[in-house]
């Protein structure tokens, strides 16, 4: 798992530095595992357990490791899918989208895709000064798909 991999070569650096950030990105299914892709939520499973588990190595330092629950996004990927499936049934592609979004997240409080730039932002939080007080945690931008507290 390369995420293990890059952390074992950049942890020890920040810890003898005292101050670094590690950002995982996982997925909403990493709680939520669907029965359709358990390979995938198994994969965003460790992904939480490794950053807790690295996390508590940073304790008295300004290191911290935390993971970010991303949910529904609206990535090159998922955009080319909808294309595909929009040019096949001969629907705009926005119809296409709308009709995924709502058949597959049927619990986002958004309503819509998340921007990637919306995982973006949280991800350069996260990396700033100002998160100091955040370590060890899972924060959601899921759009208010997991529906657990």
């Amino acid at each position: 798992m390369s995420a293990v991999k890059l952390s074992r070569q950049v942890l020890q650096g920040m810890l003898s530095r005292h101050w670094g950030r590690i950002i995982f990105i996982s997925s909403e299914s990493g709680i939520n595992v669907p029965g359709n892709m358990i390979h995938y939520g198994t994969t965003k499973a460790a992904m939480l357990a490794l950053s807790n588990g690295l996390s508590k190595l940073t304790k008295g330092t300004q290191v911290t490791v935390n993971t970010i629950l991303g949910g529904p996004t609206y990535s090159d990927g998922v955009a080319a899918a909808v294309e595909y499936i929009a040019a096949s049934h001969q629907q705009p592609a926005e119809v296409i989208r709308q009709q995924i979004m709502h058949s597959a997240n049927p619990h986002s409080l958004l309503e819509r895709f998340i921007d990637p730039a919306e995982i973006a932002s949280l991800a350069v939080y996260l990396a700033s000064p100002l998160s100091s007080a955040i370590n060890g945690a899972s924060i959601r931008a899921d759009g208010g798909v997991l529906r657990t507290l």
